[in-house]
């Protein structure tokens, strides 16, 4: 049996193994559905709630769902980052949410390289990474760092599409880590202070900062462009 074909073996059993489990094994399947409405609420209190209610394990309850909302595509991980800092405070909730983050874009990323596109599509949505594809030829190696400083666009379908190029892992890598830093770093010390009235005027601060970094970015891209087409 060739490597090709013992790949092939790999992949479709991994994907059956992980079926199966969800069908048969009911506590998998009910936390699963448990968790994807709990990111439905989009309710930041909720999300605390669910972690603290795990004690001890509460960081590793906490790193397991920013795995899950990566490769889950599109959940919110902000609402991760917000209560991280509100149940561990904002140096060890921001080290947590960025290390976590970390680890689920690179989980995308070799998910895309081992699985392909067709599997990409089953876990986002076809519509959706054709939009990233866009976005990618549009702002080529800026993508990722625009992409991160947005809260309302999937990071991880772009750390899924990230994978289906030709980019090496080091430089998405790199790309995400310095992307995501600042994001997560606002995010984490504002992610505290969210009680009452305060959480949407927070958040409405939060995505004005968003905003004017893409405007930045976006002003940098096009006088880049304009000297290119002048040489």
């Amino acid at each position: 049996m060739n490597n090709l074909k013992k790949t092939t073996l790999v992949k479709i059993g991994i994907i059956l193994g992980l079926v199966c489990i969800y069908l048969f094994v009911k506590p998998v399947q009910n936390t699963i559905k448990q968790i994807i409405f709990l990111f439905s609420m989009l309710d930041v209190s909720v999300i605390k709630g669910y972690i603290l209610s795990f004690g001890i394990w509460a960081p590793i309850v906490s790193f397991s769902l920013m795995i899950f909302q990566s490769i889950a595509a599109p959940l919110p991980a902000f609402l991760i980052t917000f209560a991280n800092a509100g149940l561990f405070g904002f140096i060890k909730g921001a080290m947590l949410s960025w290390i976590s983050a970390m680890a689920g874009a690179t989980l995308c990323f070799y998910i895309a390289k081992f699985y392909g596109r067709d599997v990409v599509e089953k876990l986002t949505s076809k519509l959706a990474l054709e939009s990233i594809d866009e976005f990618f030829d549009k702002y080529g190696k800026y993508a990722i760092l625009i992409a991160r400083l947005l809260p309302f666009m999937s990071f991880d379908i772009v750390s899924y599409a990230a994978g289906l190029t030709s980019m090496s892992f080091w430089s998405f890598f790199i790309a995400t880590g310095l992307g995501q830093l600042p994001a997560t770093i606002i995010y984490s010390y504002v992610g505290g202070m969210l009680v009452g009235g305060v959480k949407k005027f927070v958040f409405g601060l939060l995505i004005l900062f968003a905003m004017s970094i893409l405007i930045l970015l976006l002003k940098k891209i096009w006088n880049e462009k304009k000297v290119k087409k002048t040489l």
